[in-house]
């Protein structure tokens, strides 16, 4: 359904673009994280902190040897502005996101060594839909508009750490 979902916005927004000449554009993004998040989102980056925050093992769905690919706020607001206030992009559909793919074991030992704690987890199915690689092509991005990602992982970490310790009072 997710994946439907944005594929009908996507067709929906390019009609009113072709139909009514409307100035679209669509930014797909991947993975993004960083200060601001809500520490109980769900998604990997935040259970993960959370979970090491609070002492707990970290829950790994499947292996641990699916990959992702994260991209910090900071870069996806950048990405965003670019595509937003560029002329001659009406109609362009661009992914933003961070193409450098680590596995989610390795996700999990980064949190841990930026807490300095030895590694936790507890192991859980994967879910049956879940893909094994998210990486996005953002070729289009540095053609169109000059982005790539530049905020590397464990910075990005360190300031979601803090982030996550003064949202759950932790600091």
């Amino acid at each position: 359904c997710y994946d439907e979902g944005k594929r009908a916005a996507e067709a929906l927004i390019a009609d009113y673009h072709r139909l009514h000449g409307l100035d679209t554009r669509v930014a797909r993004i991947f993975n993004t994280y960083g200060p601001g998040m809500d520490p109980e989102d769900g998604r990997v980056v935040s259970n993960f902190i959370t979970q090491a925050l609070r002492g707990e093992a970290m829950t790994f769905y499947g292996d641990g040897a699916q990959t992702r690919s994260f991209c910090h706020v900071r870069d996806m607001v950048r990405g965003l502005l670019a595509l937003g206030t560029q002329d001659g992009l009406a109609g362009e559909i661009v992914n933003l996101g961070n193409p450098v793919e680590i596995t989610v074991r390795r996700l999990g030992e980064m949190v841990a060594a930026a807490l300095g704690q030895p590694l936790r987890i507890e192991l859980r199915p994967a879910a049956v839909d879940d893909p094994r690689q998210r990486r996005p092509d953002i070729s289009r991005a540095g053609r169109l508009l000059g982005w790539a990602p530049e905020v590397p992982l464990a910075e990005g970490l360190g300031d979601t750490i803090g982030h996550f310790r003064e949202a759950l009072s932790l600091a």
